[in-house]
């Protein structure tokens, strides 16, 4: 047996190439949309992809199936557990007509992928239709699993949160029943052996859960004796306070990626390749009707940019930000270098924004005439402003961070859901924003100033705030 977890730092999210050595047959459990990389890993080492699983419909991430099976005819294994809302409905929409090959799992139905057993267990919560995959390598002997692929059912040191349908689908009253059904999907797992290993879809940075270990695998004896989600279950009340407190904020493009990977992401056919564009078409550009996204750090967008553009620095939060502040009906444009231009065209695939229609190396920025700035002040220079009250102050942390202190009269509105709640923005102008340290205020600082308001960006953040001695609310 192989097994390859190929991990995506931004996303925190983890798909598994499982192979069949003996047959040369390989799958691949929650694919992402750039596939060649799958396709790749697996022909150097002597295997070939003949199908696509997927533990869920996903929120975080365009899928990859629909890929697969359009390039190179790997059958789809989707559940078909949930009513009729949690159907996978592109399964009959194939380019050239007619379906893709694919099979529906009920909990307990098993395939092979050459000498391995992969069984399909119901595990509902995360999602109506999540499923799980028990493996069995047969072709060694073994007549018992060797792992559990959870999907968003289990992480290390987490269970997948069950708020998401309502935060970030809009399914009002969900969360709740939701976080009852995972209550007692948690009861799977006492059937299953302690040494059974965990192969989890998310790491610690996701958004799918609270509180994820940055351990890529664990066991299942060992969740059952350390998760702290999982220790909560002594009641059925208990666990559910627990689950559905100080869950983070989801971004903004959640709610997208349901509604693609249900009924199909677009096909690619290959990872888009963007023309390199003069500086004056950038210029030329409407940045009210486009997003002009520039990658680099936040002191060189900050002193010169093209105005109207938006900052991501292409860093771990880069799909968050972009996903949060960009919609994919715009046509994007990416300042970005030339040896980065890959990954960020990756990252911005992944999370559905595929509308890329040029790039300029930042080196053409170095000497352009009339490049727009953003204001930034130390808490020292702030303070007074803040007194006078000369300025609206915005915090852009999450609802958790805010509740354990902030700067009286501070609105708050976590800098991922910022784009939804433009109504309820401090009135007064400029506005000074803070986070904890001053890097997802520099993000909201551009989009704000995109939308024309006036703003300051508080250096050193919250951290700073604090170790000044100004005053806190709580």
């Amino acid at each position: 047996m192989f097994m390859r977890m190929i991990y995506d730092d931004k996303l925190a999210q983890a798909a598994y190439l499982i192979g069949c050595q003996k047959t040369g047959e390989a799958v691949i459990i929650d694919p992402e949309r750039d596939v060649d990389r799958y396709i790749n890993l697996a022909t150097a080492n002597g295997l070939r992809i003949v199908a696509t699983a997927e533990t869920h419909i996903h929120a975080d991430f365009i899928s990859g199936s629909r890929e697969l099976a359009e390039q190179i005819a790997a059958r789809v294994y989707v559940s078909d557990e949930g009513d009729a809302d949690w159907k996978y409905s592109w399964l009959d929409k194939r380019q050239s007509g007619g379906s893709y090959p694919h099979t529906l799992l009920k909990n307990g139905d098993s395939f092979h992928i050459g000498n391995i057993e992969l069984k399909a267990i119901h595990t509902p919560g995360h999602t109506p239709e999540h499923i799980v995959f028990l493996i069995t390598d047969h072709g060694s002997g073994a007549t018992e699993p060797i792992a559990l692929v959870t999907g968003d059912f289990l992480f290390v040191g987490d269970l997948g949160r069950p708020d998401l349908l309502e935060t970030a689908a809009g399914q009002l009253g969900n969360m709740e029943p939701s976080a009852r059904r995972l209550y007692k999907t948690i009861r799977t797992l006492d059937s299953l052996p302690d040494f059974v290993q965990v192969w989890p879809a998310h790491g610690a940075g996701s958004a799918c859960g609270k509180a994820l270990g940055a351990i890529p695998t664990s066991t299942i004896g060992y969740e059952k004796r350390f998760n702290p989600a999982i220790n909560a279950a002594s009641t059925e009340q208990h666990f559910v306070d627990f689950i559905l407190a100080g869950q983070p904020e989801p971004p903004l493009y959640f709610a997208n990626m349901k509604r693609d990977n249900k009924l199909g992401p677009r096909i690619l056919g290959q990872v888009p390749s963007p023309p390199h564009l003069p500086l004056e078409t950038f210029r030329a550009l409407d940045p009210r009707a486009v997003a002009i996204i520039d990658t680099r750090p936040w002191d060189d967008f900050r002193t010169g940019h093209i105005p109207g553009s938006l900052s991501f620095p292409l860093v771990k939060s880069f799909n968050t930000d972009a996903g949060s502040m960009v919609r994919d009906t715009e046509d994007i444009y990416l300042v970005v270098a030339p040896e980065r231009l890959d990954e960020a065209v990756r990252d911005l695939i992944r999370i559905g924004l595929d509308r890329i229609k040029g790039w300029l190396p930042p080196l053409e920025l170095a000497t352009a005439p009339n490049l727009a700035a953003i204001s930034e002040l130390s808490v020292a220079d702030a303070l007074p402003l803040v007194q006078r009250r000369d300025v609206g102050l915005l915090d852009v942390r999450r609802a958790t961070e805010f509740s354990e202190g902030h700067i009286p009269g501070a609105t708050n509105l976590a800098h991922t859901r910022l784009a939804a709640h433009l109504d309820k923005l401090p009135a007064a102008s400029p506005i000074l924003i803070n986070c904890r340290s001053g890097f997802r205020s520099a993000r909201a600082a551009a989009f704000l100033k995109r939308q024309g308001r006036e703003v300051i960006n508080l250096q050193g953040g919250f951290l700073a705030w604090q170790k000044a001695s100004a005053p806190i609310d709580h």
